[in-house]
């Protein structure tokens, strides 16, 4: 019993270090630009965005944006800097896209991604409540909250904030209940909150082994398989 217990703590532990990333909404497909030299570099820049050339797709989009500037470009343009680890630059891209957006009445989603975005590139500056700010706009503009939800799930799994996880996965299960990630967040969450009863035994919350499953169920194959079976043997 004490190396089963000893286990399970060594688990709990391991939740915390970063097992849960952020995820992002794709973006759509570059719209046609007017001019000649315009449509040039947005073939450039889509067949950059699609070969995930970072550096050669961040080259056509500034040249695009400074001859056509629209909001769809500077929020390609946001895309390929944060993906390049150009965070600062992906920020300040995404406000301008934003900033045009709700001037030219882009979809309320639209918008909600670009926050998404937002809150990515400020987790990578470890900036976690700006981030956290930014994915809450996002969920409030998005009619399909999922993502932005469970980035503030995941945010809070790994700074340790279990109360406030357990609500967010909630959340981003409702919006999207075959969300499987947001199940082991929340699964791993309830495990670590377990305790050794009179009996000597670890007791864990009601739900915690159904939410585990459920992961299973949803992602057999997917990341976090095998530290979910771990976890559901570990409770039999």
């Amino acid at each position: 019993m004490r190396r089963k217990l000893w286990t399970l703590a060594v688990l709990a532990g391991l939740a915390f270090t970063g097992a849960a990333s952020a995820q992002n909404r794709v973006g759509a497909p570059l719209p046609a630009a007017q001019g000649v030299n315009e449509k040039s570099l947005v073939a450039k820049a889509q067949a950059a965005l699609d070969a995930r050339q970072w550096v050669d797709a961040e080259a056509a989009l500034k040249q695009l944006v400074s001859s056509e500037p629209r909001w769809e470009y500077f929020e390609a343009l946001g895309n390929a800097q944060i993906n390049g680890g150009h965070y600062e630059d992906s920020i300040a891209s995404c406000q301008r896209a934003i900033e045009m957006a709700q001037k030219n009445a882009a979809p309320p989603a639209a918008i909600g991604r670009m926050y998404t975005m937002i809150g990515n590139a400020n987790l990578k500056l470890k900036r976690n409540d700006v981030a956290i700010s930014a994915y809450e706009k996002a969920a409030a503009l998005d009619p399909n909250p999922a993502v932005a939800y469970f980035n503030i799930c995941a945010v809070l799994y790994n700074i340790g904030e279990t109360v406030k996880t357990l609500a967010a996965c909630d959340k981003a299960i409702a919006a999207d209940p075959k969300k499987a990630d947001a199940y082991f967040v929340k699964g791993s969450v309830m495990v670590g909150q377990g305790a050794v009863g009179k009996n000597g035994k670890y007791t864990v919350p009601s739900g915690t082994v159904e939410t585990l499953k459920q992961y299973l169920v949803l992602a057999p194959g997917g990341g976090h398989a095998k530290e979910v079976q771990e976890m559901l043997d570990l409770l039999k």
